[in-house]
C-alpha cells in the first residue's frame, strides 16, 4: 500500500531520498491511496457529502417556501447585500427604518462576495443554498486529514461522517428561523485552512484564512491560533508567529475600533449580554483580575454544562491530545459561555461556528496519537456523533413539507406578490424577511414612511400576541389605510393617497 502517509518528506530525505524523489513518492502514494479500499471509501464519502448537501439544501428551501424565515437574520443579510449592490456599502436598516453600517454590530464583510450574484438574482435562497453546500464541503478536508495521518481510508470516512452528523454541523448548514450567517462559512474555511497548513501549502492557506477573517469579528484570532499550532508542529516559527499576530491584531482592531466606530451608540450593541462580567473586552479583562468569581458565576450553570457536554462528548475527549489546535476554539467558547444570552449556549444557532472546526480537526489529530491502540477510535467517534444526531434541524422542521400546500402559505405568497418592488413597506417579523430587497423596510408595528403594510396575525415571534393583534386591528380600522387583501390571518394594507409603487 506504500509508505505510511504520516511519514514526512523530511524523514525520507534523512534516508537519502532527494527532495524531488520525495515529492514524486508522495504523488505515487496519493495515487495508491485512491485504489482498492481507498477508492471505495473516497466514493462513499464524496457521495455522502453530495447527498447530505442535497438534503440540507432541500430542507432549507422548503423552510423558506413555507415562510418560516425571519428578518433576523436572513432578511438583514439580504438587505445588506442589496444595499451594497446599490451603492450603500454594508448598510443595513433597523426595525424602525433607520440606516447604519452592518459593521456596527458584526464585522462580516464576506457578505460583499454575494454582491455579483445578487446582480444576477437577488433571491435569499442563494444564501441558504450556499451555506448548506459550504458547510457540507467541510467533510472533505476532515476526510483528507484523517486518511493522511491515520493511513486508513475507512477510519477517515468515519471521521467525515461524524463531522456531518454532528448537531453543530447540522445547525450551521441549516439554521431554522434564522437563515444565513456568514460565520457559518468559517466552519469549512477553517477546516480547509488546517488542511493547507498541514500540507505546507501556505498560499492556499493564506487565501482561505483571509476569507475566514471576514466572516465575523473574533474569527481572525481563532484562525491566528493556527499559527501557534503550525509553528510548533512544523517548526515554521516565523510564519506561525506572523499568522497569530495578524489574527490577534485584526480581532483587536475589530472590537476596539471598527464596531465602536460604526455603532450608532459608540459601543458594541451586544455589550449588555456581558454586563455581569465587565461588558467590554477591556472590562472583562479587568473583571478577570479584580473579581474572577463573577466570571465563574457567569459560566457555572446547568444549561451551560449541558451545552458543553453535548458539544464535547461525541469527540470522546480526543481533542485534548492536540491542545494547540483546539486553542482556536477558545475565543468563541469564552464569548458564548460568558454571555447571558441563552441562544449562545445552544447548538441550534450559528454560535458554534468558531468552535466546531477546531474541535473536529483536533479530534482527528488526537486519534492519530492513539492510532496504535486496539480500539477503533474513529468508529466510536462516529457512534458518539450518531447518538446525538437526532438533535437536528431536520427534526425541528419536520412539519415544513406538510405545510407546503396549506392555505396559509398560499395566502402569504399572494400577499407578498401585491407589494410593488422597491416600495417602502412595513411587515411582521416573519414576512419582513421576504421583503428585504429594498431600501426601506420596517418591522411592524413600526410603520414610518411605509406605503404598504403586510402582516401575519399568527406570527408567533411577537411575545405579546394580544397587543400585536390589537395594533393590526387598529390599522385595519384606520381611514388612512385601505385593506387590499385579508385571508387566513394575512393582511395587506395600502396607504390611501400614497403611491402604489416606489
Amino acid at each position: 500500500m506504500g509508505r505510511d502517509p504520516a511519514v514526512s518528506d523530511t524523514a525520507l530525505e534523512r534516508k537519502g531520498v532527494p527532495g524531488a524523489e520525495s515529492a514524486l513518492a508522495a504523488v505515487r502514494h496519493r495515487v495508491e491511496l485512491d485504489r482498492g479500499e481507498a477508492a471505495v471509501a473516497l466514493r462513499v464519502v464524496y457521495a455522502g457529502v453530495a447527498a447530505y448537501a442535497a438534503l440540507f439544501v432541500f430542507a432549507a428551501v422548503i423552510h423558506y417556501l413555507v415562510f418560516q424565515e425571519a428578518r433576523l437574520d436572513l432578511g438583514n443579510m439580504v438587505q445588506t447585500i442589496w444595499n451594497t449592490l446599490h451603492g450603500h456599502v454594508l448598510e443595513l436598516g433597523g426595525p424602525s427604518g433607520s440606516h447604519g453600517s452592518r459593521l456596527g454590530s458584526h464585522v462580516d464583510p464576506l457578505l460583499v462576495v454575494f454582491v455579483p450574484i445578487f446582480w444576477i438574482s437577488s433571491s435569499p435562497l442563494i444564501l441558504l443554498v450556499a451555506q448548506a453546500l459550504a458547510v457540507a464541503s467541510g467533510a472533505l478536508p476532515v476526510f483528507w486529514l484523517a486518511r493522511k495521518h491515520l493511513g486508513s481510508p475507512r477510519a477517515a470516512a468515519h471521521f467525515a461522517f461524524a463531522y456531518l452528523l454532528y448537531p453543530a454541523t447540522q445547525f450551521n448548514a441549516f439554521t431554522p428561523g434564522d437563515g444565513f450567517h456568514p460565520v457559518s462559512l468559517a466552519v469549512p474555511l477553517v477546516l480547509f485552512a488546517v488542511w493547507f497548513l498541514d500540507e505546507d501549502r501556505l498560499v492556499a492557506f493564506s487565501a482561505v484564512a483571509l476569507l475566514a477573517f471576514s466572516t465575523k469579528e473574533e474569527i481572525p484570532l481563532a484562525v491566528g491560533c493556527l499559527g501557534i499550532w503550525y509553528a510548533v508542529r512544523k517548526g515554521r516559527r516565523l510564519f506561525g508567529a506572523s499568522v497569530f499576530l495578524a489574527g490577534l491584531g485584526v480581532t483587536l482592531f475589530n472590537f476596539l475600533w471598527v464596531i465602536p466606530h460604526f455603532s450608532p451608540t459608540g459601543v458594541d450593541p451586544f455589550a449588555d449580554r456581558y454586563a455581569g462580567v465587565g461588558g467590554t473586552p477591556s472590562g472583562i479583562a479587568q473583571k478577570a483580575v479584580t473579581d474572577p468569581g463573577a466570571l465563574v458565576h457567569a459560566v457555572a450553570s446547568g444549561h451551560k454544562l449541558g451545552y458543553l457536554l453535548l458539544l464535547l462528548l461525541p469527540s470522546l475527549g480526543l481533542f485534548l491530545l492536540e491542545p494547540l489546535l483546539v486553542l482556536g476554539a477558545v475565543p468563541d467558547l469564552a464569548i458564548n459561555l460568558l454571555s447571558s444570552n441563552v441562544n449562545q449556549t445552544s447548538l441550534q444557532f450559528q454560535y458554534t461556528a468558531g468552535i466546531l472546526p477546531f474541535l473536529v480537526a483536533a479530534t482527528v489529530f488526537g486519534a492519530v496519537r492513539l492510532k496504535d491502540r486496539s480500539i477503533d477510535l474513529p468508529l466510536w467517534v462516529l457512534v458518539g456523533a450518531a447518538a446525538v444526531a437526532i438533535y437536528s434541524p431536520l427534526v425541528l422542521s419536520a412539519g415544513d413539507v406538510r405545510a407546503l400546500g396549506s392555505q396559509s402559505v398560499a395566502a402569504k405568497k399572494h400577499a407578498l406578490s401585491l407589494v410593488p418592488e422597491g416600495a417602502p413597506v412595513s411587515a411582521s417579523t416573519r414576512l419582513a424577511g421576504y421583503l428585504s430587497t429594498r431600501r426601506l423596510i420596517y418591522t411592524f408595528p413600526s410603520v414610518g414612511r411605509a406605503h404598504w403594510i403586510v402582516v401575519d396575525a399568527a406570527d408567533e415571534t411577537y411575545l405579546n400576541q394580544k397587543a400585536y393583534k390589537r395594533i393590526v386591528r387598529r390599522y385595519e380600522a384606520s381611514k388612512a389605510w385601505r385593506t387590499v387583501f385579508a385571508t387566513d390571518g394575512v393582511v395587506v394594507l395600502r396607504k390611501r393617497g400614497g403611491p402604489t409603487g416606489k
